[in-house]
Order: structure tokens, then C-alpha cells, then sequence
């Protein structure tokens, strides 16, 4: 049985626990606030060009730009992208979850599969299970700019140009609220395929477009772009998810931390009352003793 010392130490280890993770909990806030501006503020624009290319898509030929050619999936390139830290609760590990199912059921389809990794969490997961990675960026948390995702983005291109794979599959955590994040599963390349394949009647285009200067200069500078820009977004998206999940995990291990030290003090009142009844047994035994001489 731990002794009224023991207890108190305890105690005092647990709230300096506490004060760590109530420090953590206001960085994280901190962190949330600045990184959510960005990223509510670049969503719309994304999200738009996003759109309007996948419409041009279908109606433009796919043999006008390299990022818009189909080809036979032979070789899937599977980006994950995570943390460089945790203490953020099951964000990093949903996203590997959902990265090692998706890697093995394109196995069992019968695909090569290259993984890269955004993040020391996902690097680390890699190698511990010995999974051949193609390409590690590592340090962009929380310094997230966008020409990490122009290097990020020059490298797909120009794998994928060369055919090194034919296909680039994007799996990260989309903010939603800082109560919840949605675990996405996006295909970058080739550029509108997937919305073509699966666009609803009303929403096709029925009418080509005037270009200026001319349709092929326009995917030429267009399409990459908007590759980058895609790739920034999700790193904003994922950057936002991240400071929330660890702000909620940092206020659950507070309240964790709360109860601890209620239940260690009233474990601590009984022996020290335990201690008190004791002596008080031993005086009195002694009190009767000396009656008894």
C-alpha cells in the first residue's frame, strides 16, 4: 500500500503533467487560429478551380496536355500525408489506417503501388514496417508555405510525365469543425478523370469555349497550377486538422489529469485518516495501560 508521501508526490507530478498540457492546449489554440484564417480563406478558390478545370476536362481532348492523358493503370503513386508530431490523438493514426488498407486492396487489385510521405509520423510508420518509400518531406507542420507545395507538386508532375506511375492517389485529414476532421482519399492525377467518370447529367458542359491565346497555352499553365494548388490546400486542410485534434486531445488529458488527482487525494485522506485513527488507537491503549498499573 502506497504511503501518504508516495501519494503527495504523485499528486504533484500529475499537476505539473497538467500545466503541460493546459500550456499545450493554448499553443494549439493559438496555432488553430492563424492556420484556420489561411486555410478558410484559400478553400473557395481551391475548390473553384478545382471545378472549373474538371469541367474543361471533359469537353478538352486528353491528348492536349501530358497531366490530362488516361492511361492503363499499371502503377498507382500513393501520397500520405501526416504530422510531424503527435499528442494529437487518432489523427496520425486513422490516416495510416486508411493508407494501409487502401495500399493493400490496390495490391490485391493487382497494381504496383509507390508511397511517398508528408511527415515524420508517416516516414516512421513506413520504415517500422519495412514499406519501400519513394519520396519523405518531413518539417512542414505548422510551417506550411506554398512552395513546399510547389516542390511536392514538380515532383508528381514530373514522375508522372515520365510515367514512372499512372495514377496519384492523396490520402489527408480535410478539416471540417475542431470537433471532427474527415479522413479524404483524392486523386490529383490524371487532372478530372475521376470527376469525368462520375459527373451527373446536369452538371456536363453542352458548349466548347473561345480560348485566349489558345487551348493548349492555357492547360500549359493552368494545370500544373493547379496541381500546386491543390496540394496547398490539403496541406492547410491537414495543418488546420492537425492544431485541432491536438487541442481537443490536449483538453481531454487535462480533464484526465482533474480526475486523476481527485481520485489520488481521496486515496490519500484515507491513509492519512487511517494514519490519525491509528495513533489515536495507540494513545489510547497506552492511556488504558498506565490505568491498568
Amino acid at each position: 500500500m502506497p504511503t501518504l508521501r508516495d501519494l503527495r508526490k504523485k499528486i504533484k507530478a500529475i499537476q505539473s503533467t497538467q500545466k503541460i498540457t493546459k500550456a499545450m492546449r493554448m499553443v494549439a489554440a493559438a496555432k488553430l487560429r492563424k492556420v484556420q484564417d489561411r486555410m478558410l480563406n484559400f478553400r473557395p478558390y481551391a475548390m473553384r478551380m478545382d471545378g472549373v478545370l474538371s469541367d474543361l476536362a471533359r469537353v478538352a481532348e486528353r491528348e492536349l496536355h501530358p497531366l490530362l492523358a488516361v492511361r492503363p493503370r499499371k502503377t498507382v503513386e500513393v501520397l500520405v500525408m501526416t504530422a510531424d508530431r503527435g499528442l494529437c490523438g487518432a489523427f496520425n493514426m486513422n490516416i495510416l489506417r486508411a493508407a494501409t488498407n487502401y495500399i493493400e486492396s490496390r495490391k490485391r487489385e493487382g497494381f504496383e503501388i509507390s508511397a511517398s510521405s508528408i511527415g515524420r509520423k508517416a516516414r516512421d510508420y513506413f520504415r517500422r514496417r519495412h514499406i519501400p518509400t519513394r519520396k519523405i518531406w518531413v518539417g512542414l507542420s505548422g510551417r506550411v508555405t506554398y512552395a513546399n507545395a510547389q516542390e511536392i507538386a514538380n515532383d508528381l508532375i514530373e514522375n508522372y510525365i515520365n510515367e514512372v506511375f499512372d495514377e496519384v492517389i492523396l490520402i489527408y485529414n480535410e478539416f471540417k469543425t475542431i470537433l471532427a476532421q474527415k479522413l479524404s482519399v483524392v486523386r490529383l492525377l490524371p487532372i478530372g478523370e475521376l470527376e469525368a467518370e462520375k459527373a451527373p447529367v446536369e452538371r456536363a458542359i453542352t458548349v466548347d469555349f473561345l480560348y485566349e491565346p489558345t487551348v493548349e497555352v492555357l492547360f500549359e499553365r493552368l494545370l500544373p497550377k493547379h496541381i500546386e494548388i491543390q496540394i496547398y490546400r490539403a496541406l492547410l486542410e491537414s495543418s488546420a486538422a492537425e492544431e485541432a485534434a491536438r487541442m481537443n486531445a490536449m483538453e481531454l488529458a487535462s480533464k484526465n489529469c482533474d480526475d486523476l488527482i481527485k481520485r489520488i487525494t481521496l486515496q490519500a485522506n484515507k491513509v492519512r485518516q487511517a494514519s490519525i485513527t491509528k495513533e489515536l488507537m495507540d494513545i489510547v491503549g497506552g492511556a488504558e495501560a498506565l490505568k491498568v498499573k
